[in-house]
């Protein structure tokens, strides 16, 4: 071969005995065939087969089966972020027509998806009380195609009864699908409850660095799969191989991550709910949370993620007070390293339920700093909340 040729040309390298505990990062897009027959009959290598870069590598398979193990699943698909893999839950089983219930503390951009999109596309949307079994029951009916789940609900924590509403969605005929992005699949497993399909940002956690973004949908039955995976590739929607070598890289701590993230906000917990500016802590691990037995039946555990509500009349101090933080970041997203401060407004983002005083709720996600630095930050923070009150 001449010279330009062999630059172009990759030579086989005898790989046997090579086994690395790190995963091998493959970047294609063409898939090459050994004969005209077998690119021909492409299609018949199934879900499981290689034919183009959009629909897998061994590097997303690799990421995909890890999630389909811990989750309960039978498979896993891989989408760009969180808000994508929601998405993709509803778009194939949905029509002109059909109705979808969303659980009203809901992730804000979903409701945003549904009241924008969803609506656009003829799909009547409506919102049910998360924690009233009763609202469910009252609102479903057989045009319902989706019953839309988070537990606990985003900012406000509400913890729902998956059990209960799968089996009055699958009454009517309905799928059912989990936001699990908080508890992660460690801690919270949808599909063994019920839930027909989860989903998780793996932006938080999973991934745990705060550095990339990606989302996982996972199906517990097989006729799921063939809808999402044709949906994924009209829309021509895929992930990168080295984004996924970084959440396989991030898995591998998660364990140790998320106890010692939980750890961290029960001790922060304990001082802040003594606070005289505080009006009540959010986490579902406390038994002073509504939704604490429901908690405590079906999660393996908990997340370093909760809410802070405030006495009448402090809230509009919070948001100025936070510049004292030294440890603590401002900044939304959460389940990195870094410990988070996020103010999040509530009225805006409900219909179905009333959120009684301040329109203000401090969420907070405790990292993997040093448990003095954090309490320190806190207690500053109380502290000139206080003053300001």
């Amino acid at each position: 071969m001449n010279d330009l040729t062999q630059c172009v040309l990759t030579p086989d390298v005898n790989t046997d005995g090579f086994a690395s505990l790190g995963v091998a990062v493959h970047r294609a897009s063409t898939i090459v065939f050994e004969n005209a027959e077998a690119y021909a009959s492409r299609g018949n290598r199934g879900p499981d087969g290689y034919s183009y870069g959009l629909y897998g590598t061994p590097t997303t398979r690799a990421l995909e089966a890890k999630l389909t193990a811990l989750e309960h699943g039978v498979r896993t698909f891989l989408v760009p972020s969180g808000q994508a893999a929601n998405a993709i839950a509803m778009l194939p089983f949905l029509t002109s027509g059909d109705k979808v219930l969303i659980a009203d503390t809901a992730y804000a951009p979903v409701r945003d998806f549904a009241n924008a999109d969803l609506a656009r596309f003829d799909v009547e949307v409506a919102y049910y009380d998360p924690a009233n079994i009763d609202d469910l029951d009252r609102l479903i009916d057989d045009r319902t195609k989706i019953v839309w789940c988070e537990s606990p609900g985003s900012t406000t924590m509400e913890v729902q009864d998956l059990p209960a509403i799968s089996e009055i969605a699958h009454r009517h005929g309905s799928l059912v699908a989990c936001d699990n992005t908080w508890a992660t699949p460690l801690n919270y497993k949808p599909l063994t409850l019920g839930v027909d399909i989860v989903t998780e940002a793996l932006t938080k956690y999973v991934s745990g660095h705060s550095d990339l973004l990606m989302g996982s949908l996972s199906v517990k039955d097989e006729s799921l799969v063939a809808p999402i995976r044709s949906t994924l590739g009209r829309f021509g929607i895929g992930v990168s191989p080295d984004d996924a070598a970084l959440v396989l890289r991030g898995f591998e701590t998660l364990g140790v991550r998320m106890h010692h993230a939980f750890s961290g906000a029960m001790q922060l917990i304990d001082i802040i709910e003594r606070a005289d500016v505080v009006d009540r802590v959010l986490h579902p691990a406390l038994p002073s949370h509504p939704g604490h037995s429901i908690w405590k039946r079906d999660f393996l555990g908990a997340s370093g993620v909760f809410s802070v509500v405030f006495k009448p009349g402090v809230a509009q101090h919070v948001v100025p007070a936070l510049d004292v933080l030294k440890t603590f970041a401002i900044g939304a997203s959460w389940g990195g390293t870094r410990s988070l401060a996020a103010p999040m407004p509530v009225k805006a983002n409900r219909s179905a339920t009333a959120w009684s005083g301040d329109d203000l709720v401090l969420r907070l996600s405790v990292g993997l700093e040093d448990a003095q630095d954090l309490q320190a930050d806190i207690e500053a923070l109380l502290a000139e909340i206080s003053a300001r009150a």
